[in-house]
């Protein structure tokens, strides 16, 4: 297989035998930031259709063109887990969409809460944050992130079937997983940094489908939280076992 050091996030369909033009910025990146010529090989993938080796054929910067070769690798999606969480300040909440498209999260949906300091977020830039993180991280899936919403609206619409972890600051110990519920539809809820109120906290308790749990002795920040607790259900519940 040849080796390659770029991956390359693009949006059209990809096969075999296809020439693919470039938009301006991406021609920017291979050709005027990361220094690419004709001849060079780099990888490509849409979220659909797995890793594809590609040539460049043009190295026009601004509008390549590339030859899509042949399959790298078949697509892997990753479990049907969300990332509900509530925006906080903008370089932690850059943070929290990077590591959930690292770690392995299908959907990033930003809620406002009672105690949610921010207003207002830039859902374009914080999509191309998980864009950037899948071509880091060797992924072939982009998660969607989706427009701000409130979370009581959220959970009055919520899918039915689709199980929620609800990290409980205020819990010393949260029960313990179902192993019957592996592969089943799931979020994770991480509150700001002020917690959650006692209404929404009495709210989330009382659902149905929602899964309190803990995570650990000490406070966590909302960011580091939401690696912690990313990482609790991949390693129960996800991919990692």
């Amino acid at each position: 297989m040849t080796n390659v050091k770029i991956r390359l996030y693009v949006e059209q369909a990809l096969g075999a035998g296809q020439r693919l033009t470039l938009t301006k910025p991406q021609s920017h990146y291979l050709f005027g930031v990361m220094r690419q010529t004709e001849g060079a090989h780099l990888a490509l993938f849409n979220g659909v259709d797995g890793e594809w080796l590609a040539q460049v054929v043009n190295a026009n910067k601004r509008g390549g063109e590339l030859d899509v070769v042949e399959l790298r690798r078949p697509q892997a999606d990753p479990p049907d887990l969300w990332l509900v969480f509530a925006p906080i300040k903008k370089a932690r909440t850059d943070f929290i969409v990077e590591k959930a498209a690292e770690m392995g999260a299908r959907r990033i949906i930003p809620v406002q809460t009672e105690f949610t300091n921010a207003e207002r977020i830039r859902q374009d830039r914080l999509q191309a944050h998980a864009v950037e993180a899948a071509e880091q991280c060797g992924g072939t899936y982009v998660p969607e992130v989706a427009e701000l919403s409130k979370l009581n609206q959220m959970l009055d619409d919520w899918p039915e079937g689709r199980k929620l972890m609800f990290c409980d600051e205020s819990l010393e110990h949260g029960a313990p997983f179902d192993a019957d519920s592996k592969g089943a539809p799931w979020a994770i809820l991480i509150g700001p940094e002020g917690g959650f109120s006692a209404s929404e906290r009495a709210r989330l308790r009382a659902l149905p489908f929602a899964h309190p749990v803990s995570l650990g002795p000490r406070i966590l920040r909302a960011d580091t939280a939401a690696v912690a607790a990313l990482t609790m259900w991949q390693m129960q519940l996800g991919d990692w076992t």
